[in-house]
């Protein structure tokens, strides 16, 4: 079963992730990482289908699709 990983001290919060994720899984957090970005995150990684769309729209590379 894929399982998203984001490094949320890399992410900066643009929300590219959110928009393309065919599931819509991903959000922004409500907390902030050291660098005061709100950091993506998944409401539910049992449900991912490790499309890799996420992944590849990122532009900090902060999404890994674990299977």
């Amino acid at each position: 079963m894929p399982k998203p990983v984001f490094n949320t001290e890399r992410c900066k919060g643009c929300g590219l992730c959110t928009s393309v994720c065919v599931r819509n899984l991903i959000f922004l957090s409500e907390q902030f990482n050291s660098k005061g970005y709100q950091p993506a995150c998944c409401k539910d990684d049992t449900r991912c289908i490790g499309c890799l769309i996420c992944a590849r729209t990122c532009p900090d590379v902060v999404i890994e699709i674990h299977k």
